[in-house]
């Protein structure tokens, strides 16, 4: 016990740190906006196309990692990975004008993107079945984490730093410690088994394997599930993916991405503080108000982990829901009454209002959509084209990311914060009537069962062979 333990301890750590960077990363840009804008002389499109810039990259990162990391290894891709992180960090903390600001923000951008596609499948496949489901859900918290600690440390950094003009760049920079940090320890823990066995380098896999679990029989279990899996996975190449008989699940895998960033999720994670600046706080209580913003996102992240394989996707989806419809309608009213009735004059009592709605917000969208769209996704694809499936749902969620977080400065800019938030309340009303008339509910449904339920047809005879049972 004691030679396996440190190994799959060591693996945690880096799954979890992995994950933790990614949300760090994608939160940390919301303490820099004004900055930004006075440094580089910026508008509100220019602002929204910088932030952006990242996005185009973790779009970049999510459609092209797949395959190196199955030529090259998943290990070798997430410290490539790493690697962009340094980059990216260091590069955007000095950078001189806003085109070399895009240039590093887009590369770091790529190692999000990668990383959204490497790092679970490097957990799912380095960690024993016993402790599986904890290390793939370590991940999904650890995310929650970095954009809470993301908040946390760009607060500090504005309290610690005492020059103004140039605190972004530190905002920026404080990531190339975990950064550095992930590529030390990576090079302590092994390649995955899987990838190992897959390329004809079975002894190599096995030893590792019995590093990694407990007894001779976990084992010889785990040996058999790979094995499994490489032959169901022979055929998959020649499926194809945009049939009429997968039509369902696509469009469904689509939907609920897409409905995930039309909620506003990553704008207002990006410009939590500049909202709250705008509804009537003090600077420094805006960065200490986007500090609660990431407290309830944990908590209520938590919450739903707890509890989404008792009452089921749907009823997190339809309390989520309505939490999106009260929290953004509420939102909406509230900034159409300061910039029209009240001719924009925001104040103290504004802004503690505002921070409520976002708090209302964030907690609807971390107990719906957060906790379910990646379980819901991964559910619902047969297995022949499930890697696939991920990546369109992947790719969808950060085209729209990109969209919402580009497109947010300006319409706020120009058309006041009530447009922009009733633009999202609206997508929101389309996704409660979507989760009530379409979503089927997957708790408790076995894989093999899966593709019954949801009436999706496969013939042998064209996509590569019957699809193959997933444990």
């Amino acid at each position: 016990m004691a030679r396996m333990k440190p190994l799959v301890i060591r693996s945690a750590i880096v799954a979890s740190l992995g994950g933790l960077i990614f949300g760090f990363d994608t939160a940390v840009i919301s303490g820099t906006t004004d900055q930004l804008k006075s440094t580089f002389n910026l508008s509100d499109a220019g602002l929204g196309w910088a932030v952006g810039m990242a996005l185009l990259g973790t779009i970049l990162g999510a459609l092209t990692a797949g395959q190196p990391a199955d030529r090259f290894g998943r290990k070798k891709v997430l410290f490539v990975i790493g690697v962009l992180y340094v980059v990216g960090a260091l590069g955007s903390a000095l950078s001189t004008n806003v085109g070399m600001l895009e240039v590093f923000r887009f590369l770091g951008g790529i190692g999000v993107g990668a990383a959204s596609v490497c790092a679970p499948i490097y957990t799912a496949e380095i960690a024993p079945a016993r402790v599986r489901g904890r290390l793939v859900g370590l991940v999904q918290f650890n995310i929650v984490l970095g954009i809470l600690l993301a908040y946390l440390s760009n607060y500090i950094v504005r309290l610690v730093v005492a020059d103004e003009a140039s605190d972004w760049r530190w905002m920026f920079g404080v990531m190339v410690v975990p950064s550095v940090l992930f590529l030390a320890l990576l090079l302590t823990v092994p390649e995955t088994p899987r990838w190992l066995m897959a390329h004809g380098r079975e002894a190599e896999g096995r030893e590792v394997i019995s590093k990694l679990t407990m007894t001779r029989e976990e084992a010889d279990l785990q040996i058999e599930e790979i094995d499994s899996s490489l032959r169901a996975a022979e055929n998959a190449p020649t499926v194809p993916f945009f049939t009429r008989g997968h039509m369902k699940v696509i469009l469904l895998a689509f939907t609920i991405a897409m409905f995930n960033q039309m909620s506003g999720i990553n704008a207002i994670l990006y410009y939590a503080p500049e909202v709250m600046k705008r509804a009537g706080a003090s600077t420094d209580a805006a960065f200490l108000m986007s500090v609660a913003v990431g407290v309830m996102n944990l908590i209520a992240t938590m919450s739903a982990l707890t509890v989404i394989d008792k009452i089921g996707r749907r009823k997190l989806m339809i309390i989520g829901s309505i939490g999106y419809l009260v929290s953004l309608g509420f939102l909406s009213g509230l900034m159409f009454y300061y910039e029209k009735a009240k001719g924009g004059a925001f104040d103290s009592t504004s802004s503690v209002l505002v921070l409520i709605g976002l708090l209302v917000f964030i907690a609807a969208h971390a107990f719906g959509q957060g906790s379910v769209i990646w379980v819901f996704i991964s559910e619902i694809f047969p297995n022949r084209i499930r890697g696939r499936g991920q990546s369109l749902g992947s790719l969808t969620h950060w085209v729209f990311a990109w969209l919402t977080s580009t497109f947010f400065p300006p319409i706020i800019g120009a058309l006041g914060g009530g447009v922009a938030f009733a633009i999202f309340g609206v997508f929101m009303l389309g996704q409660l009537i979507w989760v009530l008339k379409v979503m089927p509910e997957t708790k408790g449904v076995p894989l093999e069962e899966m593709e019954a339920k949801l009436g999706l047809t496969h013939d042998p005879n064209d996509t590569g062979g019957p699809a193959v049972v997933m444990h």
